[in-house]
């Protein structure tokens, strides 16, 4: 019989409630850093595409934010990330984080299992518990309707070999969406606004973070081996914006100096990082300051 070399693409959507490590697991089937991570719920705010190939593959992963019930503007862009994400896609990637599962996550297992197109259900966090109580976790999941259950870590990389190929052997043939060299569908100023509310979110208090937001200012390339970035941080109340500068501005230069190390690996070259805080009173609710921010409604 003749040997199948037709190229074959497709895209994924990796979904799942907040925290369950979608990111991070994007990350890892990448190979590269294109997502943000952090600790806090819906770090991931809009829709990210991941590259990963072969020689005679193109898997594009789209990662989204969590799926959660919005409570402001910013929310509702968040959820219709997600749905946009779900049009068009050849595969689906449901996951969740097997040290926390709840009633959420099994209405979401439930819901997804609906859509028409090849499924595949990902226990996340595999790392973090006894293997009798994985067993008892995947046996519950048995009968929700899925092409198949992969147990995996997207943080130590357990599982996601079988998971690439599974994926891999049910892609439709297509074209090759993405030059080789092409990681993911964010531009650079996107990516280097995304990283500077990175390393916010982990540094910040927990009353802070889902208040901030990122814009930037200029980003000038001097030559070869040298940029200047001027970025704002907003956040929503005064005593925020003291928060985030911290005493004589220690906590910005923390923010800023973590920042500058992950820019300058993406960038390839050195890096002059200028940060400033402004208040921006209710943005998250304000359509002009979402689209200020790079948060656009599409319709």
């Amino acid at each position: 019989m003749k040997e199948d070399t037709a190229f074959r693409s497709g895209f994924t959507a990796i979904v799942g409630r907040p925290n369950v490590g979608k990111s991070t697991l994007l990350n890892t089937l990448v190979g590269e850093k294109v997502a943000i991570v952090s600790s806090r719920p819906q770090t991931t705010r809009n829709r990210i595409m991941g590259v990963m190939g072969g020689e005679h593959y193109q898997m594009v992963f789209v990662d989204t934010p969590g799926i959660h019930t919005p409570r402001t503007k910013l929310g509702e862009f968040m959820v219709q990330s997600i749905e946009e994400a779900m049009e068009g896609i050849d595969a689906l990637l449901v996951l969740v984080d097997v040290t926390a599962i709840g009633p959420h996550d099994r209405q979401i297992v439930a819901d997804m299992s609906r859509k028409k197109v090849y499924k595949l259900l990902a226990l996340n966090k595999i790392d973090l518990v006894e293997p009798q109580n994985l067993l008892k976790i995947i046996d519950s999941f048995k009968d929700a309707g899925y092409d198949g259950i992969i147990p995996v870590s997207a943080k130590t990389g357990d599982g996601v070999e079988q998971l690439k190929a599974e994926l891999a052997a049910h892609l439709p043939v297509g074209p090759k969406y993405f030059p080789d060299d092409m990681l993911t569908d964010q531009p650079e100023r996107d990516i280097c606004a995304e990283l500077i509310r990175e390393k916010a979110l982990r540094s910040l208090r927990d009353e802070v973070p889902h208040g901030i937001g990122v814009e930037m200012m200029a980003m000038k390339k001097e030559n070869d081996h040298f940029m200047e970035i001027d970025a704002t941080i907003y956040c929503e109340k005064e005593s925020h914006k003291g928060i985030i500068i911290g005493k004589k501005g220690a906590m910005l230069q923390k923010i800023g100096a973590e920042a500058r190390a992950d820019i300058e690996s993406l960038l390839g070259m050195h890096v002059n990082l200028q940060l400033w805080v402004k208040v921006r009173p209710g943005w998250r609710d304000s359509q002009e300051d979402l689209k200020t921010l790079g948060y656009v409604q599409n319709r």
